[in-house]
């Protein structure tokens, strides 16, 4: 008996699944994932109802109609509601749990915010774009998508209690409750929600395919002028001032390019290299280093490695002074004897940052500083700039100086062994230290 209902029960779906295969006129590639972490792909018409879709996916699943729901970005789907409301993209992930009676009651306070800041107004919803950086596949600045999970476990079976009301309560975590539908989860408790997102530019790859927020990228809604150009511009930058100052991109750019050049970025050990508002208003140093994306990817990368040289800089570390190189390294607090391993191989003294040598650095040049009211010059060219430089560089490149005398000495073939021609002083010419027998047994002709 159980055997002849259970073949009429395939024989009913096989049918259903005929059914609605013929309802489908423009195919979209939908992931269903459940609760115990199952990935069903099917092909659903953004026509359809929500009860549509529970009808065709809930045999697949083995469930009824009836005890699935569909959650999609933190929302439970109604039925009488169609897909295409939502937007949905080629690939999406719909999170389809079978409904349980919950022996709680839903909190009723959404959000834990304390500081105010600039609320999604209702009446412009519509109209607010989330701007991101994709790092992959689109390595752009594009416009994001919000989605939601739970904060404990990560999943995307989740319902909030509530819209999100402002930055804050999207960017900072525990601001706005839900419930998960893991059984494992909050076992019937109330959660936290997590928001992230994703790129709009591309089909999402997974629920792992992230993007990151630029939250001081924002649609002008209120049609502010710049406070450097004064235009009323779409697209504005918001610096995290208290008075949330505002420019359009193109002079934010100019501003980040200016202070590049002039190498006048603010390191933060919280925040790295980044910019206060150019209002000098206090406490406004931009805390997302990919808003620096909006410049050009050659500035971009002189950012990065402006903000790499500080980092070891301001942790002890130096860089090498051979030149084209310029490594940074990080050396213990009682060594002088500097090694550019993973560079040039240059040996150099930490103190005076010239070739190694043996006794006390020799006292620096005095350096001129040129100050001049109202002219201003590129630093950059100011250091190419200069008669003897190209003599300079190509001795300092092609010699070393003798640990003891500090003479410059030139190799041209041979082995390794070296004797000052002015103090008589045997030393090696990788290591530029004193010549031993570990040195003529590892490397005399190497």
């Amino acid at each position: 008996m159980m055997y002849l209902l259970d073949c009429l029960l395939n024989f009913i779906r096989r049918v259903l699944d005929t059914i609605f295969a013929k309802r489908i006129t423009n195919s979209l590639l939908i992931f269903v994932k459940t609760n115990t972490g199952t990935v069903v792909p099917v092909g659903l018409d953004p026509k359809w109802e929500v009860r549509d879709v529970k009808e065709f996916v809930a045999p697949k699943l083995g469930m009824t109609p009836e005890e699935l729901i569909i959650i999609f970005a933190g929302k439970e789907l109604q039925d009488s509601e169609l897909l295409e409301e939502y937007n949905l993209a080629e690939q999406t992930v719909l999170h389809a749990v079978k409904s349980r009676r919950r022996s709680f009651k839903r909190n009723p306070r959404v959000s834990t915010c304390i500081e105010e800041d600039e609320e999604f107004d209702d009446t412009k919803r519509a109209a607010v774009n989330f701007y991101v950086y994709c790092t992959s596949p689109c390595a752009n600045i594009t416009v994001g998508k919000i989605r939601v999970r739970c904060f404990k476990c990560k999943s995307g079976a989740f319902t909030v209690d509530g819209d999100p009301k402002n930055w804050n309560d999207v960017l900072k975590p525990k601001r706005i409750t839900g419930h998960c539908e893991i059984n494992q989860c909050t076992d019937g408790e109330v959660g936290w929600s997590e928001f992230y997102f994703k790129c709009s530019e591309h089909i999402t790859k997974g629920e792992n395919d992230e993007a990151v927020a630029l939250h001081l990228i924002r649609n002008n809604l209120h049609d502010i002028q710049c406070l450097a150009c004064t235009d009323v511009r779409s697209k504005v930058f918001v610096y995290p001032c208290d008075d949330g100052h505002v420019t359009c991109l193109e002079c934010f750019c100019e501003y980040a390019v200016s202070r590049l050049r002039e190498r006048r970025f603010t390191f933060d050990y919280n925040l790295g290299y980044t910019l206060p508002c150019p209002a000098g208003c206090p406490n406004s140093l931009i805390n997302q280093p990919y808003h620096f994306k909006a410049l050009s990817k050659d500035h971009f990368e002189m950012y990065e490695r402006f903000a790499t040289e500080e980092y070891v800089l301001n942790n002890g570390g130096v860089l090498c002074p051979q030149p084209n190189c310029g490594a940074g390294i990080l050396v213990d607090d009682d060594c002088d004897k500097v090694s550019c391993i993973n560079g040039c191989g240059y040996v150099f003294c930490k103190k005076c940052l010239q070739g190694y040598h043996i006794g006390e650095c020799l006292p620096k040049e005095e350096q001129l500083v040129i100050d001049i009211a109202g002219y201003s010059v590129d630093p950059l060219l100011v250091s190419q700039s200069k008669w003897d430089d190209a003599s300079k560089v190509k001795i300092k490149v092609s010699t070393k100086p003798c640990p003891k005398c500090r003479t410059a000495t030139e190799r041209d073939g041979g082995c390794m062994h070296m004797v000052c021609t002015r103090c008589s002083y045997p030393w090696c010419w990788l290591c530029q230290t004193e010549w031993t027998r570990e040195c003529m047994s590892s490397h005399w002709f190497s």
